[in-house]
């Protein structure tokens, strides 16, 4: 695997923000891109370190990025910023091969981000790009509703389920897209699991449930499986992204 550590892909008011980029060992391959969680006020890309091998071994290449966040970042700024982060990709990944597909997700503020760039085509369509230029999404344990953070951003109670411009669910229509997955845990944070469901219903209600793919990750709480290996020590979020990567 050949790593790129560090690069810019963005400079906002004297911030620069960057990318990582783990290659294969193989001239084709298909490219993951990564968006961390942390509530968008923590994380960052070095999280994808876990899976990154794993994926190179499969002949898919990772790209996990960085993105303005809380307290400097207001909405929308982390979803003009990966908006761009992908824009990027799209641009400059076939300097290091042939990429046949773009995929896109994250976890937890980074499962909210693939949605809204999934399901909001405003954001990528300010890249000269459709959500449907993607080739698959992979939501994991993503907020469908509107974060609770951006809900403290405007002095809202943060347990409250609203739905509005800032929340995936929102812009859920009947338009077209790329095929996704949705991971969520037993004992995930408190609505996430029903919220998920709500949202893989209203899909289902536009006619888009041969689209959506479904794992229910048992006795694990929010993305704590982001983090381990199984006996084999291959990297559990490793193995279900390549396994959706794979079946697209």
């Amino acid at each position: 695997m050949k790593i790129l550590k560090d690069i810019v892909y963005k400079t906002v008011d004297g911030e620069s923000l960057a990318l990582d980029i783990y290659l294969p060992q193989t001239e084709k391959f298909s490219t993951f891109v990564f968006f961390h969680g942390g509530g968008l006020e923590a994380g960052d890309k070095d999280s994808a370190e876990i899976f990154t091998s794993y994926l190179a071994d499969n002949g898919i290449a990772t790209v996990s990025v960085n993105y303005r966040m809380y307290p400097k970042a207001k909405y929308p700024d982390f979803l003009l910023d990966s908006a761009d982060a992908v824009k990027y990709v799209f641009d400059n990944i076939n300097k290091y091969g042939k990429c046949d597909k773009i995929f896109v997700g994250g976890s937890s503020a980074g499962g909210y981000i693939s949605m809204m760039l999934c399901f909001d085509e405003r954001y990528l369509a300010d890249c000269d790009l459709k959500p449907t230029d993607i080739a698959g999404y992979f939501h994991n344990a993503g907020q469908p509703t509107a974060h609770y953070n951006v809900l403290r951003e405007r002095g809202i109670d943060t347990r409250r389920v609203i739905v509005d411009e800032s929340a995936p669910l929102w812009h859920v229509s009947a338009k077209n897209y790329s095929p996704m997955i949705f991971v969520v845990a037993e004992n995930d944070m408190v609505n996430r699991y029903e919220q998920t469901q709500l949202m893989m219903s209203t899909l289902a209600a536009f006619g888009h449930r041969d689209k959506v793919s479904y794992k229910f990750i048992k006795g694990k709480y929010h993305c704590q499986y982001d983090g381990e290996r199984d006996e084999d020590g291959v990297s559990t979020l490793g193995r279900m992204i390549v396994d959706f990567i794979k079946e697209k």
